[in-house]
């Protein structure tokens, strides 16, 4: 398969798939003529790079963890998953707060000790207000 029936399955512009190579991430086999040829395997190399661009990680941290030694690998996602579990933090302390504003009886935000204490601390990091709530 061409570079451009690759990228249309997999739902990519065929310069992508070019800056994928350009930095190590895919090596597709070229033909005689000097064509790149994409068979499943390359694909589904380009949709774990997908999916793992969508965990946030990236095209640098993902070729680290094609080459990196396990140890590295291990820690790398650690690290991603510890990201990862902070911004879900944030965001269920954040849907706690939307729905304490649709509750708030007070007419300026400012007035309301819950939303004042959100607001200040650590510029909307979960406070503990809030985070504790279930």
């Amino acid at each position: 398969m061409r570079i451009g029936d690759a990228a249309a399955a997999l739902g990519v512009e065929t310069h992508v798939l070019r800056h994928w190579e350009s930095v190590g991430l895919l090596a597709p086999p070229r033909s005689p003529s000097g064509h790149r040829s994409y068979n499943e395997h390359i694909l589904d190399y380009a949709r774990v790079i997908q999916k793992l661009q969508r965990t946030g990680l990236s095209l640098e941290q993902i070729r680290q963890l094609g080459m990196g030694a396990c140890d590295d690998r291990i820690a790398m996602i650690a690290r991603r998953r510890a990201e990862v579990r902070e911004r879900i933090a944030l965001l269920e302390a954040t849907d706690r707060f939307l729905e304490h504003l649709v509750e708030c009886s007070h007419p300026v935000i400012s007035d309301c000790p819950e939303c004042s204490a959100f607001a200040v601390r650590e510029h909307a990091r979960p406070t503990a207000e809030f985070a504790d709530r279930t």
